[in-house]
């Protein structure tokens, strides 16, 4: 028998690599070492058996002999490479359980890698989903007023439901009447001057200069353009501030000084002094009669009616002074003209706003000589609006 016929009838077979597998180094050489280790334990385990004790008396070595044809061949001798049955089968063994483990490893390994990439995708794909979304303009508009809506709503229920903002309210609220009580003059003599429609009839009014119109003999300071319609007093007192602050609550009150003591349809200067502007609290229904004064301009119709005759008078110039300069109100003595006094700014009696006027019907040829003198002493200021709320409370004006 030769050498290949002593193989026994179960050969161990090996399986082939797919080249095109790859295979993770790090476990695989890991797998390979481990498996080499049980199978060289097992391999050496076997050879290190010994042999079974032979039942015949072995047959003496003969020498090997030569062809002298063919020096090469030799004759070999089967008793000398018979291996057992056993050994071979756990050589068979070893081997089967090397790549069996090998294998095991192998794939357990391709598994976890497989598994571990299906997580990373997984991954991948869920932050896509939760991306923001790309909006459109009117949509990213819509969004962005919905979430301002919804933190002023939010806000606004926490401040309804905290009791932490009722003394900031209280303290706001004070300090809203407080203002209210010292500038409401402004707002309201602001309006008067400015929105409030105009009520007088200006058809009805006769402004030819030659005219001696008879009116009624209610006494009147009228100026159609400026809406402006109201009662004379003649009794205030000149040099007594309550006195005329009385006057004027009523209308506008007649400022008797010397040298500016006139009356309609006598040479000299007749004053006429009203308020601009009151406080809401004060009495009277002419607090604002002559804050439209300050849109006075020359050219401008001021009518006057007394004692049955309508008196009518073109505006000249107007003049800003102090309250003290009463002297202002004593120009051109030698002919009929009238001066119109309020306090401004609007809403203060910071200065005096003075209208001068003069006369073109009737005929101011025909006007009488002025009074020889005043019926009250000379006043060292004209008169004013009423004291403002703090002016009040900290005992100022007046």
């Amino acid at each position: 028998m030769k050498p290949d016929d002593t193989r026994p009838t179960n050969p161990l077979i090996v399986p082939q690599r797919d080249a095109t597998i790859h295979v993770d180094q790090r476990n695989t050489a890991a797998a390979q070492d481990a498996a080499a280790n049980i199978a060289r334990t097992q391999i050496e385990s076997a050879y290190a058996q010994p042999a079974p004790a032979p039942t015949e008396p072995a047959a003496p070595v003969q020498e090997q002999q030569f062809d002298a044809a063919s020096p090469y061949e030799q004759t070999h001798d089967e008793s000398k490479h018979q291996i057992e049955p056993g050994v071979w089968q756990r050589y068979h063994s070893a081997w089967q359980n090397y790549y069996q483990q090998y294998y095991e490893r192998y794939y357990m390994s391709e598994v976890d890698k497989t598994k571990k990439t299906l997580e990373e995708e997984a991954r991948q794909a869920q932050s896509v989903l939760h991306e923001p979304a790309v909006f459109t303009e009117d949509e990213a508009l819509y969004d962005l007023r919905s979430k301002l809506l919804g933190t002023v709503q939010a806000k606004a229920k926490a401040v309804r439901t905290s009791r932490h903002f009722l003394p900031i309210i209280a303290a706001l609220g004070v300090m809203f009447i407080f203002l209210f009580l010292q500038y409401n003059r402004e707002a309201f003599s602001f309006f008067a001057a400015y929105v409030a429609p105009g009520s007088v009839d200006t058809e009805s009014l006769d402004i030819s200069p030659g005219s001696t119109t008879t009116v009624t003999k209610d006494d009147r300071i009228l100026i159609p353009k400026l809406n402006v319609n109201i009662p004379i007093i003649w009794d205030a007192v000149a040099s007594d501030q309550n006195s005329l602050n009385s006057a004027m609550d009523k209308g506008s009150a007649w400022f008797n000084v010397v040298g500016a003591n006139s009356r309609p349809g006598q040479n000299g200067n007749s004053v006429y002094s009203a308020h601009s502007s009151n406080d809401w609290t004060d009495q009277g229904d002419y607090k604002f009669a002559f804050a439209p004064l300050v849109k006075a301009k020359a050219g401008d119709m001021i009518y006057i009616n007394y004692q049955g005759t309508r008196y009518a008078y073109t505006v000249t110039h107007t003049k800003t002074v102090q309250p003290t300069e009463v002297s202002a109100l004593n120009e051109g003595a030698d002919k009929p003209y009238i001066t119109l006094i309020t306090c401004v700014p609007l809403g203060t009696a910071l200065n005096r706003l003075l209208v001068f006027a003069d006369q073109v019907s009737p005929d101011p040829k025909a006007a009488t000589a002025k009074p020889a003198q005043a019926t009250s002493a000379r006043p060292t200021a004209m008169p004013r609006n009423s004291p403002t709320f703090f002016e009040r409370v900290f005992g100022i004006g007046g």
